[in-house]
């Protein structure tokens, strides 16, 4: 294996996913070059069935990157918030924002796929495996292998926007001792594009409707993650029904997986000239879908900064001081909620069913609570 030349670079993008991709288009929209490289495949990003929930401000920010995929969305036109046995409920609607949605249920695959046909044939390094960084103090020079060659890549900025932030100093970590059983299921009546945050004990049960059916994000304990895994389609359905209530009957349960929850939020998204975004700045709790809604405006606000003031480091601590109050409050939001409903404690049930059903009788309170979910820090105040 021989180098290359050495090549130049403006912004290096690590991770060709949707939010780097992202951040790649609409710095090309403001004349912005950018490289992304992968380690995967192209194909494999465009293979990957799991479900996204996005906001309908994530719509708005990719309707103008001309990327989003209109016919492989399906809208949730109101969420229905509940406690398992215990009072109270709210009910968000979208007609209460005149919007045509609060938001919407994406596979991954199509959410790549439409930003990946704006991509030009030189802007995406696949299979390429990045072996050593260089940071100083007017860029970092990173090192990769890609079709069988040792390439150095000098680059003004290099963004990270793949992996997770691990357990490491500068990470704050809070596990959650709850995993995620994810599968789709059918309904057995049309779920009539509602969505439904069911809170239990065991943690958050989400059914967000994906084309006629239900994807859903089964929270529990590792052991009865354990067991419900272990469970065939029809013990796995009693147990659906038996966690979300009475309400709904579901049929066709597809494959299952399951993967732990934790909250990992990096303490800086800036270092020298890195910056991180999306899952690997932080990594949130799935109730209420804010985790990739929040990696979307990073990308988009990373973009618009380095549009506006080239890359130095004043426009990066812009950057990092500017995502503060979106990420923590995200990251806070997200917390106190599974922290607060995923427990059967007498009293904080009755406060929970009383908080929910002031929520449902006082518009302003679920406005606040509606619109920070819908477009995060730019909705305040």
């Amino acid at each position: 294996m021989t180098d290359t030349a050495i090549e130049h670079i403006d912004v290096l993008i690590i991770g060709a996913g949707p939010v780097g991709m992202t951040l790649h288009l609409a710095l090309a929209a403001g004349g912005q070059k950018s490289l992304l490289i992968d380690r995967r495949p192209q194909q494999a990003l465009q293979a990957d069935p799991r479900a996204l929930a996005l906001s309908h401000g994530a719509r708005e920010l990719l309707e103008h990157l001309a990327s989003w995929p209109e016919h492989a969305a399906t809208p949730i036109e109101n969420i229905h918030i509940s406690q398992r046995q215990g009072f109270g409920r709210t009910l968000i609607d979208r007609t209460d924002y005149q919007l045509p949605a609060l938001g919407y249920v994406v596979r991954y695959r199509d959410l790549a796929a439409a930003l990946a046909k704006h991509l030009a044939p030189d802007a995406l390094l696949a299979e390429a495996e990045w072996l050593d960084l260089a940071p100083d103090e007017d860029g970092v020079t990173v090192t990769l292998r890609h079709a069988g060659l040792r390439r150095r890549v000098r680059c003004k900025l290099l963004v990270h926007a793949e992996g997770t932030p691990g357990d490491e100093d500068g990470v704050t970590v809070s596990h959650y001792q709850q995993h995620a059983v994810i599968c789709e299921v059918t309904p057995l009546t049309p779920h009539q594009h509602r969505a439904w945050e069911r809170f239990t004990p065991d943690g958050p049960l989400a059914l967000l409707p994906l084309g006629q059916e239900f994807s859903i994000v089964f929270t529990l304990p590792p052991a009865k993650a354990d067991a419900v895994m272990a469970m065939d389609d029809s013990q796995f359905l009693a147990a659906l029904e038996n966690q979300f209530g009475r309400r709904l009957r579901f049929a066709q349960p597809g494959p299952r997986s399951r993967f732990p929850l934790a909250l990992r939020l990096r303490d800086t998204l800036v270092q020298g000239r890195e910056v991180w975004i999306g899952n690997s700045a932080q990594t949130l709790h799935p109730v209420s879908g804010q985790g990739f809604n929040l990696g979307i405006r990073d990308a988009w606000q990373l973009a618009e900064i380095l549009l506006r003031q080239g890359v130095d480091r004043h426009s990066l601590a812009d950057y990092a001081a500017r995502r503060r109050l979106d990420r923590q409050g995200g990251a806070l939001f997200t917390d106190q909620i599974v922290r607060s409903f995923s427990n059967d404690c007498g009293p904080l049930k009755l406060a929970r069913g009383l908080g929910l059903l002031a929520l449902d009788l006082i518009p302003p309170a679920r406005h606040f609570v509606a619109k920070r979910m819908i477009w995060g820090a730019r909705a305040w105040p």
